[in-house]
């Protein structure tokens, strides 16, 4: 007769979900997103893939776990009051433009919980922050934050994920031209203006 499995500790845990995720960070900046298997960062963990699904659920929310994001947002109270949107527009194509990790978190957060939830915290944590130095009314700094988040997010979307082609086929220099104004507003205006 055999003793009855015992659970896994918490220690064991905690040390497998750490070897997973090291092996998942390790694989994703030398294959990419979409070229990292579960069963190559399995093998980098030297555990069976099966473990990383219990632990992450899947690819998309293993690397939502995985990924370490930072948005590199410029200090906006070093930007002339003016041109905060255009300075915002051109950051962000840039940043998506030379990283294919936001463009593989935004479209696992499309239909997975736990990278729309990483998402949600990189937006809101970073940008949030960027938006209050330069000296936004307190009360309202989060929904300027979340209005840039909105134009910002759409734009990435329908340009790196659907790829639609108006999207697509515009310059950043056009992008910046339609969307600074918009951003201008948002982090300096006013609902009625």
């Amino acid at each position: 007769m055999t003793a009855p499995a015992q659970p896994t500790s918490p220690r064991r845990s905690d040390a497998t979900r750490a070897a997973i995720l090291r092996a998942a960070r390790e694989r994703f900046a030398a294959d990419g997103y979409e070229r990292a298997t579960i069963r190559a960062i399995a093998a980098d963990a030297q555990i069976d893939p099966s473990m990383v699904m219990r632990y992450y659920g899947s690819k998309e929310g293993l690397f939502a776990a995985a990924a370490e994001f930072d948005l590199r947002l410029p200090d906006l109270a070093a930007v002339p009051p003016e041109q905060l949107g255009e300075t915002l527009v051109r950051h962000f194509l840039t940043r998506w433009e030379g990283d294919e990790t936001l463009v593989a978190l935004l479209r696992a957060a499309s239909t997975n919980p736990g990278a729309a939830e990483r998402m949600r915290g990189i937006f809101t944590d970073q940008l949030t922050a960027a938006v209050a130095t330069f000296g936004t009314d307190p009360t309202i700094t989060a929904r300027r934050a979340g209005l840039v988040a909105s134009q910002i997010l759409g734009l990435a979307y329908t340009r790196y994920v659907v790829r639609l082609p108006p999207m697509v086929d515009t310059t950043p220099q056009d992008l910046v031209s339609w969307v600074a104004p918009t951003l201008q507003r948002y982090l300096t205006g006013t609902p009625e203006s």
